[in-house]
C-alpha cells in the first residue's frame, strides 16, 4: 500500500521542471521581516546563512547557520525541492534551537548569478516568519 502511495509523488518529481544543474550551489543570506514571537520592532533579529548543493536539478540539501539577537546561534540543515524554477518547498532542522521547520519560498532572478528570495516557515514550536534574502549562484559546469 505505501509503494503505491509513494509511486504518484515520485513520478511527479521525476516529471517536474527543473532549476538548475546538479552540482550548482547557491550562498544565501536572509533575514525575517516579520516573526510571530516578535512583540516590538527591533527588539530582536533573526538572519540566516545557508547554502544549497543541487544534488539534481531540483533537490538540494542545505546547511547553514541563523543566528538571532536574543537566542544565540542554531546550526542548520535540511532541504529543498524545486517543483518549479522560481519557486521551491523547504524542510530544516535548527539544531541548537530544537526546533524544526516547513516552508516555501519564491526567487526572482537580479542577474545572471544573484537572486531575490521572498520566503515562509512555520515552525513545529508554533511560529511563522516571512524572510527576504539574496543567494548568489556558483555555477559548477
Amino acid at each position: 500500500m505505501i509503494r503505491k502511495l509513494l509511486t504518484v509523488p515520485l513520478l511527479f518529481i521525476a516529471t517536474s521542471s527543473f532549476s538548475q544543474l546538479p552540482k550548482d550551489i547557491i550562498i544565501g543570506l536572509s533575514a525575517d521581516l516579520m516573526k510571530t514571537d516578535n512583540n516590538t520592532i527591533f527588539n530582536k533579529a533573526q538572519i540566516g546563512l545557508e547554502g544549497n548543493y543541487f544534488f539534481t536539478r531540483s533537490f538540494t540539501v542545505t546547511g547553514g547557520m541563523e543566528v538571532w539577537t536574543s537566542d544565540g546561534v542554531s546550526l542548520v540543515s535540511g532541504i529543498r525541492w524545486y517543483p518549479v524554477e522560481e519557486a521551491f518547498v523547504r524542510a530544516r532542522g535548527l539544531v541548537g534551537e530544537n526546533d524544526f521547520s516547513i516552508g516555501g519560498g519564491w526567487t526572482s532572478p537580479i542577474n545572471a548569478s544573484l537572486k531575490f528570495e521572498a520566503i515562509g516557515d512555520f515552525y513545529f514550536k508554533g511560529e511563522f516568519s516571512i524572510r527576504a534574502g539574496i543567494v548568489y549562484i556558483i555555477r559548477r559546469q
